[in-house]
């Protein structure tokens, strides 16, 4: 089973009289990953790394520091623990002392594990959205059973566009539930 945080973490700590701290988040795409790294970024530190894994998608960045020595670490430390939909930033405040390509793997690599290991963990769970035209006459059917993953609706000449999200796991199911419900009439789009 994939883990992911079930909210954000923070750790700093001070590694040769640099300051590096560390933040941590779950995120379920990109986007929200793009985002907590916008809102969480310093920009007057001196280096701004990070990494996020969602699913197959992976980034990472070293923000300046020599290549594989910020990014990578702080992605496999990641990886390491097992996390998935997850979003880690470490921030350097350079504190005069150089600690060599080794050094950074290490400081990066560690800060960014002991964040991570600080989080509660919490199953991941790969989200999916899907769109259903469903006829007017077929609504009464159908909210029951899609009340809590409508994230959008539209009306048409048809019916009803509705956009929902759930569990990537359970939509097949619900396919097949919203087809029973209205003997066909509802369909995927």
């Amino acid at each position: 089973m994939r883990l992911t945080l079930a909210g954000p973490v923070f750790h700093e700590e001070t590694i040769q009289k640099s300051r590096f701290i560390a933040k941590a988040a779950p995120v379920a795409s990109e986007g929200e990953a793009r985002a907590f790294l916008e809102g969480n970024r310093e920009e007057a530190a001196t280096h701004n790394c990070f990494a996020y894994k969602i699913g197959h998608l992976y980034r990472f960045s070293d923000d300046g520091e020599p290549a594989g020595t910020a990014g990578k670490p702080i992605l496999h430390a990641i990886e390491a623990q097992g996390l998935d939909g997850v979003v880690v930033l470490v921030v350097r405040y350079f504190g005069g002392i150089k600690l060599g390509a080794g050094g950074l793997v290490r400081a990066y690599g560690g800060v960014a594990a002991e964040a991570l290991r600080r989080g509660k963990k919490v199953p991941w769970v790969e989200w999916a959205e899907a769109t259903f035209l469903v006829p007017f006459g077929e609504l009464g059917r159908v909210y029951p059973l899609v009340r809590d993953k409508v994230v959008g609706e539209s009306h048409g000449q048809e019916g009803v566009l509705l956009r929902l999200r759930l569990p990537q796991e359970a939509l097949p199911s619900l396919e097949v539930a919203l087809q029973e419900a209205t003997r066909g009439k509802a369909r995927r789009m």
